[in-house]
């Protein structure tokens, strides 16, 4: 009996030991730090649903993460924070990443959010009733969440393959909510870069054309040429390199909640978010999830053609990257997600 019981305890300690020294397994890596600040620009957009969906159902706190999320106007002031030191990962565009090392400073992605934009330009029928043509966006002002921001660069690579530049127009940072909304019906702007659901309230409300869309992974792929890589969570390679463990944990509880999402019925996901994401209008908020559902990456992975998507977007107009030796394989990386997807469960 002694024998059997000292048997059974070297198992249990042995088995201890290597959950131990298993790194990045689900439930069992020590945590570098447990206090996390996420910076975001526009939270109750679709774009950064899956976020939302974390830190409501609490999957951040059941990885042992004590997350603080701080939502800005616009992904270009996210990115302004982790750069400042402020938050330690963005939840924000991809392609921010290849303009950071453009600028010798090197971010990572390391889950994917989004597998397509989402963002939608249109045109005021209020002060453009007879636009034929991105020629006719010339001298005219132009509404994105912020200056810098994916919905400027989607605006700016829409412009560029009409034949203008941003020089040719103005951006005008006019949030991701019911500021968005004012802006476009009071004839503030001419046109509006945004997202859901700002442009479908706007879209039923007879106040915009749509010239440009990509909440669809067809219509992405007819404006981009192929995959875009949209939302994801990035850090610095620093911040990344240090810790582990705890980039780990926040890629569980990422996948965990796109994982929600691919089986949660349209009414769980409105009945989980702040009743302020639905900007008044329940019915409405419904509709345009439905739209934008299967813009949602179902696993995290970001797919193997999307880097260079989004670094021929960039090059065709963004002169900071134009010209630069932009290594691609330092700006994303599955090895996170993996692992998630092999330990965690919805």
């Amino acid at each position: 009996m002694q024998r059997r019981t000292f048997l059974t305890g070297t198992a249990a300690l042995a088995g201890a030991a290597l959950a131990a020294q298993t790194p990045l397994a689900f439930g069992q890596a020590k945590l570098e730090t447990r206090k996390v600040a996420i910076a975001v620009g526009g939270k109750n957009l679709f774009y950064y649903l899956p976020l939302t969906i974390a830190e409501r159902r609490n999957y951040f706190k059941d990885e042992g993460l004590d997350v603080e999320i701080s939502d800005f106007a616009g992904g270009s002031q996210a990115l302004k924070a982790a750069v400042g030191g402020s938050a330690d990962v963005v939840s924000g565009a991809f392609e921010h990443t290849l303009l950071l090392q453009a600028q010798h400073q090197m971010f990572r992605e390391f889950v994917l959010q989004g597998r397509a934009p989402q963002i939608v330009l249109a045109v005021s029928k209020k002060t453009m009733p007879n636009y034929k043509s991105i020629a006719d966006l010339k001298g005219k002002k132009i509404g994105v969440t912020a200056p810098g921001s994916s919905t400027s660069i989607m605006a700016s690579f829409v412009l560029a393959k009409g034949g203008l530049t941003a020089k040719d127009v103005s951006f005008i940072g006019v949030g991701a909510g019911a500021g968005a909304v004012a802006a476009m019906e009071s004839g503030q702007i001419d046109a509006l870069a945004n997202l859901d659901p700002v442009m479908t309230k706007l879209e039923r409300a007879g106040q915009i054309r749509v010239i440009s869309d990509t909440r669809t992974l067809a219509d992405t792929h007819n404006v981009f040429g192929g995959d875009m890589p949209a939302g994801c969570l990035y850090a610095s390679q620093s911040f990344i390199d240090k810790n582990p463990n705890t980039t780990q944990a926040l890629t569980n509880a990422m996948v965990r909640a796109l994982k929600w999402l691919q089986t949660a019925s349209d009414n769980d996901v409105a009945n989980t978010v702040p009743e302020s994401y639905l900007l008044g209008d329940r019915a409405l908020y419904l509709a345009a999830w439905a739209h934008v559902k299967p813009a949602i990456s179902p696993d995290g992975l970001m797919p193997a053609d999307g880097p260079a998507t989004s670094l021929r977007t960039l090059q065709a107009f963004d002169a900071t990257v134009q010209g630069k030796p932009i290594d691609l394989s330092k700006t994303w990386t599955n090895d996170f997600v993996k692992q998630a997807l092999a330990t965690v469960k919805a």
